[in-house]
Order: structure tokens, then sequence, then C-alpha cells
């Protein structure tokens, strides 16, 4: 006969009470037992093992995490898919519309970042660069063209 009460979650509160003690403890003593010599070296910041020498002339670009999240986003899809078609025949019609309404709102997903720009790289050719740039070429008001 399965368990009602809460005496079956007892094992993982304990679990979950060691990991956090322990880490506590651990960060604890790092703290405490770590020598704090700073050096020039030390602080300054590294980068990939080259000394900077100069600030960088440009942010990076963020375009590098965002197609980062979007894979992320749509190669967990593909998880939730693979778990849908295991168990197919018990679900029914309602898992059919379930996973119809997880991929529509997914499509729709794609479509608003495609039409957003996020998956464009050529930068001359996106709308808003191009609204930046004749803006830029635009006489200032009160000058003569």
């Amino acid at each position: 006969m399965p368990q009602t009460d809460l005496s079956a979650y007892l094992p993982i509160a304990l679990m979950f009470a060691v990991v956090v003690g322990f880490s506590a403890v651990s960060l604890g003593l790092a703290r405490r037992l770590a020598p704090r010599r700073p050096t020039p070296e030390k602080v300054e910041p590294y980068e990939c093992g080259i000394v900077p020498l100069q600030e960088p002339a440009a942010r990076f670009p963020v375009k590098f995490y965002l197609v980062a999240m979007l894979y992320v986003i749509f190669d967990i899809e593909i998880v939730f898919l693979f778990a849908w078609a295991a168990s197919f025949e018990g679900l029914g019609w309602y898992g059919m519309a379930a996973v119809g309404l997880f991929t529509l709102l997914l499509i729709e997903t794609l479509v608003y970042v495609w039409r957003r720009g996020a998956l464009d790289w050529n930068l001359p050719r996106r709308r808003r660069y191009q609204m930046d740039a004749a803006a830029a070429e635009a006489p200032a008001p009160g000058e003569a063209a």
C-alpha cells in the first residue's frame, strides 16, 4: 500500500539538508583558510591567457548569447517531443492537442525571433540599421539640403 503521509519525503529532505550543510561548510572553510595576498597580477582581469594591453574597442555582441539561448529552447523542445512520442498511445487526443499547442507556440516564437532579426547575421540588411543609416544621412533640421 502506498504511503500517504509526508514520511516518504524524509529522505529527500535529509539529502537536501546534507547538501546545504556541506556547501555552507565548504564555502566557510575556503573563505577562512584561503591565503589573501593580492598582487597586481592576481587583481588584473584574466582573458584566455592573453594579457590585456588596452580596453576593448567595442562590446562583445549579444548576438552569440541570443543564438545560444534559442538553441537551448529549441533543443529542449526535442526532449519534450521525444517523451511525448514514447507515451503516444496512452495520451490519446489530449496528448495530440497538448503537443500541437506546444508546437504552435514554438513556431510562433521562431517566427517572432526571425522577424525581429535575431537570426540575421548580415547587419546592413537589417531594417533597424537601414533606418539608422537613413537618419544619419538626412540633413539636420535647419540645415540646407
